[in-house]
């Protein structure tokens, strides 16, 4: 079964609902197709369930400072329960996820297709068993986080950014490869929910690509809070050992080895298109070019 329509847009990220929305209002007919989840790693992966736990990381801190502040609390201490933090996640990800997608299902003009999307030719594509043609199609397929062909690392279970917001417990020792946003940031939260966190960064210093006032500045402010800091590990190697991951580094300062309960691998994201295949169109090739 063959359906033509003014635009497709692949993915229902942060783009492609406005864009398929821009299109239904005009009176034009458009397709969305979406594999998995409306919103795209904002909602579901990254912005909305990071911010939510980093409120909740910000209250058990503001918790253990009470005292500064005039404030007495048990003196057993604050327990952060883990299920808790992330049942409250999940509700409010849930909340803007199923607006979303009411809201695309709502539109006039605008059909919705859940499956993986393929290219079958520079001007149509397959889903759930059938083709879509249009002289228009957008792609907004967004990424995932890449993992490094680090040695040891098939043998280890490393985390990601997305994988590491639905764990139920508290790590003891969160080691994170990767000193740039995404790896600080969960650093910090970490380390404020009780783990202790140590960062590793192959290049010399943290946010390589910020200046160098900037990255100085938070480095100070996270090993304030306690963050170990290990900067210039040129080779990294993981291994598991007993119930504990074990990072291997060689840094120009402090322990060649890291001993950790969990790790995270924060070094980058690439981008879902690999798997638009069978024919991947290239920029210009549409009109022959």
């Amino acid at each position: 079964m063959n359906r033509k329509y003014d635009a497709i847009v692949i993915g229902g990220g942060q783009a492609g609902p406005s864009l398929a929305a821009r299109f239904a209002g005009a009176g034009k007919s458009v397709a969305i197709i979406e594999r998995h989840l409306f919103g795209g790693t904002c909602v579901n992966a990254g912005c909305t369930p990071t911010k939510t736990l980093i409120a909740s990381a910000r209250i058990a801190y503001d918790a253990r400072r009470a005292h500064d502040y005039g404030i007495e609390l048990p003196t057993a201490g604050i327990a952060v329960n883990m299920l808790a933090v992330r049942a409250r996640k999940e509700r409010i990800v849930d909340a803007s996820r199923t607006g979303l997608e009411n809201w695309i299902r709502g539109m006039q003009n605008c059909t919705v297709y859940k499956g993986h999307a393929r290219f079958e030719s520079a001007r149509s594509v397959s889903v759930d068993g059938q083709v879509l043609t249009s002289e228009q199609i957008f792609i907004n397929v967004g990424g995932r986080p890449r993992i490094p062909a680090f040695p040891g690392i098939d043998n280890v279970a490393v985390l990601t950014s997305t994988s590491l917001l639905e764990l139920e417990e508290l790590p003891a020792h969160l080691i994170i490869v990767g000193g740039s946003y995404v790896g600080l940031e969960f650093a910090q939260m970490y380390r404020r929910f009780g783990s202790d966190v140590t960062v590793i960064e192959k290049e010399p210093r943290l946010l390589s690509h910020e200046d160098l006032e900037v990255a100085a500045a938070i480095q100070s402010a996270l090993e304030a809070e306690g963050i170990q800091i290990r900067l210039g590990a040129e080779c990294i190697r993981l291994a598991h050992h007993a119930e504990s991951v074990t990072a291997n580094v060689h840094c120009s300062e402090g322990s060649p080895q890291i001993t950790g309960s969990h790790v995270l691998i924060a070094v980058g994201r690439m981008p879902n298109t690999d798997d638009l295949s069978p024919l991947r169109p290239r920029f210009g090739e549409a009109d022959g070019t």
